[in-house]
């Protein structure tokens, strides 16, 4: 079978048993806090497994895309070494909401594997849960007696709880597990040593395909168990093991999911795959980065310095650097894969076909910066080692003009030819200089990098990071279990409404809480759109406490206070910030008419690739490949408010269904999550129409003016435009039109601004150059009255004087003069230019050379008169200071400077 059947057999047999197939979410998480991205399949279904949502259907199969590089299931290390450790994967899943439960998940699952994937039964290894009295768990004895149904109990394995009970996080659902291990040796092997002693031995041929999890219990803050409301199934088996399995191969990149890409690498890299291991593990960790690389970027999220963005960038940079080390590939390549993994993936995600020459050109991009930053790291690194060389070899007296690298000069230094683990920290998290690459290099050289230093200013940058963003959130406090959440913030702005529950967080030294009420007119920070402030009330209306922020949180809305109401059970009201809202809508809206314009003027090409929206001004991104023109930007000005003067009623459809929605020629964004029905927002049905859950302008005309404020780059193929409107914008022409009349004023009133200016701007240049004349020919002058100024001492003609010049220009000039004039010069100038104190230091090279003198040095020395400092070269110097008062004395320190 190949690859596309294995999957489809997968979702076609659980559709079969009534599941009804989902869409994989996007790889990048959006409104849970926890997590940057999806780690595992259940992650889109955690607010089913806490009774945060309701129900659609109890019965669910899917194919999710995750990714696992980082936090607790941080394999990145591993990915390429072994074969069977990747950074994103697709997790094949079935689930349970509250429906079937262990019974039907262990007989389907030995159907599934046995019957439709012929795996023969006698690979095949089950393990159930052993218990834990610390926890006061027992053994899963259902699910054993479940398992003896089908497999011999000699087959059946008692785990622990690092095995098998699963656990999202410290906090959340949670539940016992029974893995599915499938033993993938020869005959011979398996009937020398039982894969029973093999099963979570680490054998890469004795592994892991499938996890039935029994979502039972919710981990609270104190670590105890919490019965959840009800009992659910979450099953997930790693898709590229089990095609690896099928296949009979024994690796998972020797299947036709990686082998395509792998093919393509060897081939342009002149190289065999399986003739190397070096080069075998550079094409597995490029095979396996660029996917995903590929599928972050399509969800949205671009290479960057924190966050979500380092992390693929750090994958990114991962992937170039085994390609230039052991696969000699120095010029960009690892965005040639990304066409190939599109047509891989067409029909199964094809968020990345649709994105293809985007997704390629953000990686390029990357790779060519990234291999500025190497060529960089390794010069500083032969810099450094050329240095520490240099030096071990001068304090051991060892005088050759051989390179220190040599043998005999290695036998009496190898001790000391360490590379301090302070500098090999600087070039990582200064340079983005990998420190395996480092150790390489050092390798190489026959040093050793001090890794217990480099690993100690490691762990104190982690600790640094850890708590600069240390969170510490209690277990919610149940006020109303019995109510349900409801927002009904698209028609009121207030609400009367009850606390369901509350809970205190700790950061950064601050305390506040988190309130989830029964209705709320609060819009949560989502699509661009910051959160709502405001106030809850009392049912009196005398008191009431401030909502700072509103966020979601797998899917419910949480608002942030820094106090708590005295009476939580009581009646409230729930009032936003009118103000702020209505001009979050105005800039909302406006991003809507924006992209359109964007696509009308620019072409269909244009995607959003992120947005912010919020009272003051909006933001907004999107893919397009070169700077903007005038023109165009002026274009799409005038079409947004155009529309805006049209004062387009909004068209708003809620509960639409998706399939329905985006047959009618909605646009819909990359990376996010829509459920089955969603939200159409319409601005005129043949100009804007999107799928959105923002808030928005009753109608365009209450927008007023739009007036974008700048247009620039944020990465490759992504621009960026920042706008303001209605009382932004109003507020902005008028201190525009302020000023032009204030310069008007100043021009005596000149109609025509423009020629006036640029008359002022010729008379300036002509002004300057005039003065630039002046001070040449005065610094021609006073040269030779300089001159007169001269003392010979010890054989030295020393010049030391106060030149009174405009500028630094005028001085250096003058200096370079004089040295023309005078053989053995030694010669120091003090000024005072716009009132700030300066020297400068002259010196003939003879002087250098054979009297050791340095400019540099001495005019560091004067510098202390001056309380400042300065530098430059051996034979020109110059410093400048704070205390012109200093001037004086600088003077008559010369004579002391000059060696008899």
């Amino acid at each position: 079978m190949t690859a596309k059947e294995i999957r489809q057999a997968y979702l076609k047999f659980f559709e079969s048993k009534q599941h009804h197939i989902v869409p994989s979410a996007p790889i990048v998480v959006k409104n849970d806090p926890t997590l940057m991205f999806t780690n595992a399949g259940m992650n889109q279904f955690k607010d089913l497994f806490l009774g945060e949502a309701p129900i659609k259907y109890p019965r669910v199969t899917d194919t999710q895309r995750c990714l696992r590089v980082s936090g607790k299931h941080n394999d990145l290390e591993e990915v390429g070494i072994d074969t069977y450790h990747h950074t994103m994967f697709e997790m094949l899943g079935n689930w349970s909401f509250g429906d079937y439960f262990k019974k039907e998940a262990i007989a389907w699952s030995w159907e599934l594997l046995t019957e439709v994937y012929k795996i023969p039964k006698e690979k095949l290894y089950v393990s159930i849960f052993e218990g834990d009295e610390k926890e006061g768990l027992p053994r899963d004895t259902e699910a054993y007696d479940l398992w003896k149904q089908f497999v011999p109990e000699d087959r059946i394995i008692l785990g622990n709880k690092k095995d098998n009970f699963w656990e999202m996080g410290d906090m959340g659902p949670c539940g016992p597990c029974s893995e599915i291990h499938v033993d993938c040796r020869s005959a011979e092997e398996r009937a020398a040593v039982s894969g029973k002693d093999l099963v979570n031995a680490d054998h890469p041929q004795v592994i892991e395909i499938w996890n039935n999890v029994f979502m039972q219990f919710n981990r609270l803050k104190d670590g105890s168990l919490q019965p959840l409301p009800a009992q659910h199934v979450d099953t997930g088996m790693g898709f590229e093991r089990l095609v690896r399995v099928l296949q009979e191969k024994s690796s998972n990149y020797d299947t036709d999911v990686f082998q395509p890409m792998i093919q393509f690498i060897a081939k342009h890299a002149g190289v065999v795959y399986g003739a190397e291991e070096k080069t075998d593990i550079a094409m597995r960790v490029m095979a396996d980065h660029i996917r995903a690389i590929s599928f972050v970027i399509a969800d949205g999220q671009l290479p960057s310095n924190n966050k979500a963005g380092y992390v693929i960038r750090r994958i990114l940079r991962r992937a170039v650097r085994y390609a230039y080390t052991f696969l000699n590939l120095k010029e960009p390549f690892l965005n040639q894969l990304v066409p190939i993994l599109a047509d891989q993936f067409k029909g199964v995600f094809d968020e990345l076909s649709l994105q293809q020459d985007f997704v390629q050109k953000v990686v390029l991009e990357e790779e060519v910066s990234f291999l500025r930053t190497l060529a960089t790291g390794i010069q500083r690194f032969e810099a450094y080692t050329k240095k520490q060389g240099e030096f071990l070899m001068s304090e051991n007296a060892i005088d050759t003009e051989k390179p220190f690298e040599d043998n005999w000069v290695y036998s009496i230094l190898k001790d000391q030819m360490v590379i301090s683990g302070e500098f090999a920290f600087e070039l990582n998290d200064t340079y983005g200089f990998p420190i395996d690459l480092t150790e390489l290099m050092a390798r190489e050289k026959r040093w050793t990098v001090d890794m217990e230093e480099y690993n100690k200013a490691l762990s104190l940058q982690k600790e640094r990071s850890r708590a600069a963003t240390a969170v510490d959130t209690g277990d919610w406090i149940m006020v109303n279990s019995d109510l349900e959440t409801d927002f009904v913030g698209y028609d009121d702005f207030e609400v009367e409404t009850k606390i369901i529950k509350y809970r205190k967080v700790s950061a950064k030294g601050k305390e506040q809480y988190q309130i989830v009420l029964s209705k709320t007119p609060f819009y949560a920070e989502s699509g661009g759109q910051v959160g709502d402030t405001g106030r809850l009330e009392d049912h009196s209306r005398l008191f009431f406490v401030e909502v700072t922020d509103t966020k979601k949180e797998n899917g419910v809305i949480v608002h942030y206070t820094d106090t708590l109401p005295e009476d939580l059970d009581g009646l409230f009201w729930a009032v936003i910030d009118e103000d702020k809202r209505l001009l979050s809508q105005d800039n909302h809206t406006a991003t809507h008419l924006l992209h359109a314009a964007l696509k009308k003027v620019l072409g269909n090409h244009v995607n959003q690739k992120g947005s912010l929206v919020n009272p003051d001004y909006l933001r907004f991104d999107f893919s397009h490949f070169a700077k903007i023109s005038e023109d165009d930007l002026a274009q799409i000005e005038h079409l947004v408010n155009q529309k805006i003067r049209e004062n387009i009623p909004l068209k708003e459809q809620r509960d639409v269904p998706y399939e329905q929605a985006i047959s009618s020629g909605v646009t819909a964004l990359f990376g996010e999550k829509y459920g089955d029905f969603v939200r159409v927002i319409t601005f005129d049905d043949h100009y804007s129409k999107e799928l959105c859950g923002g808030t928005h302008v009753k109608a365009t005309g209450q927008i007023g003016y739009f007036k974008i404020i700048s247009e620039s780059a944020v990465a490759a193929g992504v621009r960026r435009i920042e706008a303001i409107t209605a009382d932004k914008a109003e507020a902005f022409i008028l201190e525009q039109n302020r000023e032009l009349n204030e310069l008007r004023a100043l021009l005596k009133g000149n109609k025509d601004l423009k020629a006036a200016v640029s008359s002022l701007l010729e008379e300036n240049a002509k002004l300057k150059k005039e003065a630039e004349k002046a001070v040449g020919e005065q610094s021609a002058n006073l040269k030779h009255e300089i001159v007169h100024h001269l003392k010979t001492i010890h054989g030295v003609n020393v010049i030391a004087t106060h030149v009174d010049l405009p500028n630094a220009d005028a001085v250096k000039n003058l200096a370079f003069s004089v040295k023309d004039l005078v053989d053995d010069l030694f010669l120091v100038f003090t000024t005072l230019i716009d009132d700030k104190p300066g020297i400068t230091v002259m010196l003939s090279e003879n002087l250098i050379k054979d009297k050791g003198l340095n400019a540099s040095n001495i005019v560091r020395e004067l510098a202390k008169d001056i309380q400042g400092g300065g530098g430059g070269q051996p034979f020109y110097a110059t410093a400048g200071g704070k205390n012109k008062d200093g001037l004086a004395s600088v003077l008559t320190k010369v004579e002391a400077l000059i060696p008899a």
